[in-house]
């Protein structure tokens, strides 16, 4: 979560998160999603998805953004005292804007042993069909 200090004109306060989950638009995004702690639920109503993340088991989902544009979320489980503090930030965009954030995404985090961990959740753009 970015703090309400940080927030840039425009960026919805409590939803906005400081890594965006980046996908391209007209892909089938396959969802994977486990807890390190306690049961989360991960949840994207513009999506139609919502899937608990439980410590120990890897549940998976997928969905297809048909538009571009920013699509926010959050945990919807009671999860703890930080439950309010746990929101999903999914850009969607242009197939060459996606190949360029994975080229620089691959730069800034390849040998980056500080960047944080993301337990909540992880997603492949994989050209895959629905279940």
């Amino acid at each position: 979560m970015v703090a309400e200090k940080d927030l840039k004109p425009g960026q919805p306060r409590l939803l906005t998160a400081d890594n965006e989950m980046v996908v391209p638009v007209n892909k089938v995004v396959h969802v994977l999603v486990t807890g390190a702690d306690v049961i989360h639920s991960f949840a994207v109503p513009s999506f139609g998805i919502r899937i608990d993340a439980v410590p120990g088991r890897i549940n998976d989902t997928w969905f297809k953004a048909t538009i571009e544009g920013m699509f926010y979320g959050q945990c919807s489980e009671l999860c703890g005292k930080d439950h309010s503090f746990m929101p999903i930030a999914v850009r969607v965009v242009n197939d060459s804007d996606f190949a360029a954030w994975v080229a620089s995404a691959k730069q800034k985090y390849a040998n980056d042993t500080t960047a944080p961990v993301n337990t909540f959740a992880t997603a492949a753009a994989t050209p895959a069909s629905p279940p």
